[in-house]
């Protein structure tokens, strides 16, 4: 019995370790998608900013950081919807980044003053 008991031991470790190590892989692909997204944005190429920070949210569905720049994207392009579903799953996901909570604050002042303008 204890032969079996060290076999499951050593499996459950082992699938342990290979889940964090494929986490990690994860998470380097879409800090990956992230970094192109940010280099394409800067060269005014938002549609293809966004293809990226999508796929980077795909992969990496704990992502704040990509979410948030998504929700950036979103909002340049005038998705004012797209964008605060966006920053409202980075807040989820990371309710106490300072940067993310002060893009959201930003943009929910301006989309909110614009809709009242409207109105």
């Amino acid at each position: 019995m204890s032969t079996l008991i060290k076999i499951l031991a050593t499996t459950l470790i082992t699938v342990v370790s290979s889940t964090y190590l494929l986490a990690d892989d994860l998470r380097d692909d879409a800090r990956e998608q992230v970094e192109f997204g940010i280099a394409v944005a800067q060269k005014g190429l938002w549609k293809e900013a966004i293809y990226r920070w999508k796929r980077a949210t795909e992969i990496d569905p704990t992502y704040a950081e990509a979410y948030n720049d998504l929700a950036i994207a979103y909002e340049y392009e005038g998705n004012f919807d797209q964008a605060r579903e966006a920053y409202e799953k980075a807040l989820s996901l990371d309710p106490n980044n300072a940067t993310i909570q002060e893009n959201y604050d930003l943009f929910r002042e301006t989309y909110d003053r614009a809709n009242l303008s409207n109105q």
